[in-house]
């Protein structure tokens, strides 16, 4: 089975992929382009079986009873030759592996029209039709997915009212997920508020989707308030559940608070992702908090995370923007000494830090030492200095000097002492 919405103890994670039921990731609920960019609503709260529905690119291929006692009848379409160019061609990438019955939904679902016919019956109709399983709907959410259809949500709700559909609490948690990126606040609650009804009891990862929504939302009343309702039930916070609120903290503007949690998790030797000790450490490099930017720098290399160029091209800069160069040129020499190679960005900050202290000598050294060591300056280091050298009027002297310097270094190659 695919794992549009999978079967899992309540506090595992579901995972970005449809290849497995069982799954244990929370961030990255769907792939990248699951969801579409442009809400569309098409008016299926409910499943009320309405009069024939024929559209006009359609050809009538049968008829099915919708309910007991019930006199309309939904007639089984397929699609017929005036479709757009586009239809066509979503239609003929549809995956291979995808069973008879399975094509037939997918195919009706892109050439979709809310004017024509309604989607709650046409899916009610192939249910009625097709009798699919729990197997055969996670696969035309896949493919939905894969092809990265604006109804896929809508289909998503629709399926959890089928009783093949065999929903569950994840099924929700992916879908209040995808409205959380699309930042549809209200479609996403009303969700959680329709899954309560339902029976199903909120549990840690569906709290966390809901951080995570209001986080990005900018809504941190709301994520502190879903952050607390995580504490009362009882269950041993995760590293996903921490991680999104200190993001929720961190675009509040409030990374101290963020800190807080950070040394929270530690005390129960629990450690964040690379990303969100990377997003903390920015929001400390970005205000030239050097202290904090250290203590993060140093609690990402407690955690076990081997800090790269960026996470140390970070530190500098917080070192750059606090006005302290000499502690951003030890930031760099330690840098080289664990055995990364200088990035541009790098080089770059470190020119700068120079140049905000009006260091023209020390930045002198500091380019002969990097050539010494055959590093060649990149694009922004370049252009960063050219326009300082500009500025001050000394491009010609500068020139000489690192020429008389390159000269005396290939002297000192072909008659070594």
């Amino acid at each position: 089975m695919g794992s549009f919405a999978c079967i899992m103890l309540s506090n595992s994670y579901p995972k970005c992929s449809f290849g497995d039921e069982i799954t244990n990731t929370l961030n990255c609920h769907f792939p990248e382009k699951f969801f579409f960019q442009k809400p569309v609503n098409v008016g299926h709260s409910r499943l009320n079986f309405g009069p024939v529905l024929v559209g006009s690119n359609v050809e009538e291929k049968g008829t099915v009873e919708m309910g007991e006692g019930e006199k309309k009848r939904y007639k089984w379409i397929e699609i017929g030759p005036n479709i757009t160019e586009t239809q066509k061609m979503s239609i003929s990438q549809l995956s291979l592996k995808m069973t008879k019955r399975c094509k037939a939904l997918v195919k009706q679902i892109i050439c979709f029209s809310p004017e024509e016919r309604s989607l709650s019956d046409l899916l009610a109709a192939w249910v009625k039709i097709m009798k699919p399983r729990r197997a055969d709907w996670l696969s035309v959410l896949k493919e939905l997915g894969r092809l990265d259809h604006p109804l896929l949500l809508e289909v998503a709700e629709l399926a959890l009212l089928e009783e093949s559909f065999e929903a569950n609490i994840r099924d929700y948690t992916k879908i209040i997920d995808g409205y959380g990126k699309q930042n549809r606040l209200q479609d996403a609650e009303n969700t959680l508020s329709t899954m309560k009804r339902r029976g199903f009891i909120c549990d840690q990862v569906t709290l966390t989707a809901m951080i995570n929504m209001y986080s990005k939302a900018g809504n941190l009343e709301l994520a502190e308030k879903t952050f607390e309702e995580i504490k009362l039930l009882g269950h041993p916070l995760d590293k996903r559940s921490y991680g999104s609120m200190i993001m929720a903290y961190i675009r509040a503007g409030m990374p101290d608070q963020g800190e807080i949690l950070v040394k929270e998790m530690e005390a129960k030797e629990i450690y964040a992702g690379r990303e969100v000790y990377k997003a903390l450490l920015r929001a400390y490099s970005n205000t030239g908090d050097a202290e904090g930017a250290q203590r993060v720098f140093d609690a990402i290399q407690f955690a076990g995370i081997f800090p790269d160029v960026k996470l140390c091209a970070l530190l500098i800069n917080a070192y750059r923007v606090a006005g302290q160069t000499q502690k951003a040129h030890v930031a760099f020499e330690n840098m080289r000494r664990s055995g990364l190679e200088p990035s541009d960005k790098s080089i770059a900050l470190m020119l700068a830090a120079y140049e905000k202290e009006n260091k023209l000598n020390k930045a002198l050294d500091f380019l002969i030492d990097l050539e010494r060591d055959g590093i060649v300056l990149g694009k922004e280091a370049s252009e960063l200095l050219a326009a300082w050298f500009q500025r001050l009027g000394v491009v010609e002297e500068v020139e000489l000097v690192l020429r008389e310097y390159s000269a005396k270094e290939a002297s000192c190659e072909v008659h070594p002492s």
